[in-house]
């Protein structure tokens, strides 16, 4: 894994899928394809009584699902009052991202950086149209951040941009700690958008692809860790509210979950609300919200669809033969012993 250039490539990626937001008219569909998904969208999801039960009685979860989409976290600027795309706009989304996925040379003394063969954004949008997955507010925005939280973000963007003094200084997900889309939350993003469930009755276990990390969810009704307590994805409890499984986990740290999507790094105030709910036996609605008083001025809400994937997970050694971070150090205090001799910057 190369490590600044790869943040900068999600970056551009992400900057690509909101262009491919502007809705353009469509041409060259199959006949009947847009009636298709705006059946599709109009459909709202609900658990269904037909779905595999456990033997205790409870909605089968288990399995591995697929949360890629097209669809960003955040609406477009230039989408702003639009909630849900037409079906002929989300058709022309999809094959501008399609076409968008080639590979170009990278400027004049751009070294580069992964090529489109390694990323997996998707290829669909979220099967209700939205055009964003944040649901509240309704605007589709995250929320004005706090005095703080600005500080922090602004902290940040500047280790971020300044040449690396040691690992510390470089964000969790470059130093393969905490997966950039696994969370908590889950935030598709870049690759390996694949999690696995397993179930039991006193136990949930959330298996992440990326980098691999097992969150097990006691489901016994045990209170939280004491706050002194802190984990690098939380302390979770899970409780049933229906058919659908409710995870709730405090006792953060203050360094951030590794989330990628985010301007800001959450803290050791965060309260993460998860619900996990089948549309149908191959559809799981994964709805969360995020409460960090510290950091957003209001609490926010997403929605992702996730699909079941018939694959396996495989493991993704996140450090096996990663030369990025050593070289990226290196090549810091080289500079700074060339500067140093010339007497320059």
């Amino acid at each position: 894994m190369t490590v600044r250039p790869f943040a900068a490539a999600v970056a551009a990626a992400c900057v690509i899928a909101a262009i491919a937001l502007v809705p353009q008219p469509v041409s060259g569909q199959a006949p009947g394809t847009a009636a298709k998904r705006a059946g599709a969208a109009a459909a709202a999801p609900a658990a269904t009584a037909q779905a595999r039960r456990t033997p205790d009685g409870r909605p089968d979860l288990q399995g591995i699902w697929d949360f890629r989409t097209l669809t960003p976290l955040e609406r477009p600027d230039n989408l702003s009052g639009k909630d849900v795309l037409t079906a002929e706009e989300a058709v022309q989304l999809e094959e501008r991202a399609a076409q968008n996925r080639v590979d170009r040379a990278p400027p004049k003394g751009n070294p580069g950086t992964y090529n489109q063969f390694w990323f997996d954004f998707g290829t669909r949008v979220t099967p209700t149209n939205r055009t964003a997955l944040i649901v509240d507010p309704p605007d589709g925005k995250l929320p004005a951040m706090t005095p703080d939280g600005r500080k922090r973000a602004e902290e940040r963007a500047e280790r971020m941009r300044r040449p690396a003094t040691g690992p510390e200084d470089r964000a969790l997900y470059e130093r393969c700690i905490l997966g950039f889309n696994s969370g908590p939350p889950i935030i598709p993003n870049g690759y390996n958008n694949n999690f696995e469930l397993l179930q039991r009755r006193d136990y949930v276990v959330i298996l992440t692809e990326m980098v691999h990390d097992a969150r097990i969810v006691p489901m016994d009704g045990r209170p939280h860790l004491p706050s002194s307590v802190r984990q690098w994805s939380g302390d979770s409890r899970g409780r049933w509210e229906g058919d659908t499984l409710v995870i709730e986990t405090t006792n953060f740290t203050p360094k951030g979950t590794g989330t990628i999507s985010l301007p800001v790094t959450t803290d050791e105030n965060l309260h993460l609300v998860e619900r996990f709910t089948l549309a149908d036996a191959d559809t799981l609605v994964y709805q969360f919200t995020v409460s960090d008083p510290t950091t957003w001025t209001t609490p926010w809400t997403a929605i992702v669809h996730m699909k079941r994937n018939p694959a396996r997970i495989y493991e993704y050694a996140c450090h096996e033969g990663n030369y990025g971070m050593e070289g990226i150090l290196k090549g810091a205090r080289a500079d700074e012993r060339k500067a140093a001799a010339g007497g320059g910057k």
